[in-house]
């Protein structure tokens, strides 16, 4: 299964609740590059990784599938135990929901794609708030903490994603968020063509962007590298940096300059859905 990468295309601080969570309003979507889940059964519970990013992967105690896991068996499925494999394609810590992708994709397969109940998808977001939206991997408008989830429809898009070998620590780009409440992002206009996407999300923040670049200020180097493009942006947290194009062609295009200029840099196209 495709855990699919998760990109924030815009994300709004709007506040902070008492227990220290902090309230979004962000657009998110998908796009067709993700790390691989298999399931088969075991002698015992076991995670083997390969792939790219298998070597910065935490075994699966520590996991997010250990965690996913761990939930279902408290549904009172998935009993027996479960070897998972774990092809690794995605950057560790990146902002673009890996760890919450796999999770979500372990859970669809353990409980065969079934619906989830209220209370299934209350405990997905306690997992992590990136889990439910994960779970329904299509383009939605997330408020709340991650439980609000309103399915849009995006125009075709074509997505270049540049990480520049770094990973960013989340709480630590919230830490450093001057200003916990912020306006929410403008009402959804329906966009029907690339254009229009392109000019609704140019009235749209990331407000993680800056406190981001002061941690890690490579990730100003990637959005440089990315400019010229209709629409970039920094995604999550960061360091994962996407920019948008209305063609395959635009996109494979300057993915292939940017990495001919950085060849240790990680760069991926694909189409956003």
């Amino acid at each position: 299964m495709l855990a699919r990468a998760k990109l924030n295309l815009a994300l709004h601080v709007t506040g902070q609740r008492a227990d220290g969570y902090h309230l979004l309003d962000s657009l998110v979507a998908f796009a067709d590059v993700g790390d691989e889940i298999t399931t088969g059964p075991g002698e015992d519970d076991r995670l083997t990784v390969d792939g790219p990013f298998a070597e910065g992967a935490p075994p699966l105690a520590a996991n997010t599938l250990g965690h996913a896991l761990a939930l279902v068996r408290g549904w009172g499925e998935a009993t027996a135990p479960v070897g998972i494999h774990l092809t690794k394609n995605l950057p560790i810590a990146s902002g673009i929901g890996g760890g919450s992708a796999d999770a979500a994709g372990l859970i669809t397969l353990l409980t065969k794609g079934r619906v989830l109940s209220g209370q299934e998808m209350a405990d997905c977001l306690a997992l992590g708030a990136d889990v439910p939206m994960c779970l329904a991997a299509t383009p939605a408008i997330i408020g709340g903490i991650g439980e609000d989830n309103r399915p849009v429809s995006l125009p075709s898009a074509h997505v270049v994603l540049a990480n520049p070998g770094i990973g960013v620590s989340t709480p630590a780009v919230f830490k450093a968020l001057d200003q916990k409440t912020n306006p929410p992002m403008p009402d959804w206009p329906e966009p029907q063509s690339f254009g229009d996407l392109i000019s609704y999300l140019r009235s749209t923040r990331n407000d993680l962007m800056a406190p981001a670049i002061n941690i890690a200020p490579a990730v100003e180097a990637c959005l440089d590298a990315l400019a010229g493009a209709p629409f970039a942006r920094m995604s999550g947290s960061g360091a994962t940096c996407f920019a948008l194009f209305d063609t395959t062609y635009d996109a494979e295009r300057l993915a292939t300059r940017v990495q001919a200029a950085h060849p240790d840099w990680w760069v991926r196209t694909g189409a956003l859905t």
